[in-house]
């Protein structure tokens, strides 16, 4: 049996939930700043409900953590380093094709 060492794991997680438009646009978000589900949900142009599932999924993966204000909550990445990342990642996109698509595009999971 194969046995993956936890960071490939975390790793996988991590691209898994980038796998998504709207977890991805989310990250990139909470990458500039730390937010209310509400702005979050206004900027994206996405339902309240919808935006609550992808930050359900992305803090079960452990990416993003909820910070209790009062009543209400605000988002952010669980560790600043994933903003660094997802800079360094940004980048490096320029280099790639974008004529080009991946056979699996239609197979998104929740991470």
């Amino acid at each position: 049996m194969l046995t993956v060492a936890p960071e490939i794991e975390v790793l996988a997680r991590f691209g898994r939930a980038l796998a998504d438009p709207i977890r991805s646009q989310l990250l990139l978000a909470l990458s500039d700043a730390p937010a209310h589900p509400s702005d979050l949900a206004d900027e994206l142009g996405i339902s309240r409900t919808r935006l609550s599932n992808h930050l359900a999924c992305l803090r079960d993966c452990g990416l993003v953590v909820a910070v209790p204000e009062g009543r209400r909550s605000r988002y952010e990445l669980a560790d600043p380093r994933l903003g660094d990342a997802l800079g360094h990642l940004r980048s490096a996109v320029v280099a790639i094709e974008t004529d080009r698509t991946c056979p699996d595009a239609e197979k998104r999971d929740c991470c």
